[in-house]
């Protein structure tokens, strides 16, 4: 049987979805793991049961169209610079770790207090 575009693109999402709870499985200290698409939209995400969100809804939209518009921007450079590896956001609460891939993004937030990111950024990057 052959699938519609809509059951194909069905099936990436939820393949997303299971590498955001892998993700989670890799640490304690991972409050949330998501993806976002090119302009900024949420494609899945999960936030660890027993944590509380640091933002609000439309900070969190914001947050998403910043990042998707600075990834796209970079684009143009990888030719020059090379490709990226993950970039660090290091909060007083929270630290982000982003990676991309195939145009979306990976966006994984750690609690501040973790302080093994390394072993977290080379686990995750092994999953991506």
């Amino acid at each position: 049987m052959v699938k519609t575009p809509a059951e194909k693109w069905k099936d990436i999402v939820i393949g997303y979805r299971k590498k955001c709870q892998h993700i989670l499985k890799i640490s304690s200290s991972i409050r949330y793991a998501g993806v976002i698409n090119a302009y900024g939209r949420t494609l899945t995400g999960i936030v660890r049961s027993d944590v509380k969100p640091l933002l609000k809804s439309e900070q969190v939209k914001n947050e998403f169209f910043i990042l998707s518009t600075l990834m796209n921007l970079r684009k143009g450079s990888l030719s020059s610079i090379g490709k990226l590896n993950y970039v660090l956001l290091d909060h007083q609460k929270v630290s982000i770790i982003i990676f991309q891939k195939n145009d979306m993004t990976f966006y994984i937030s750690i609690d501040a207090k973790e302080k093994d990111i390394n072993s977290i950024v080379s686990k995750i990057k092994k999953l991506i």
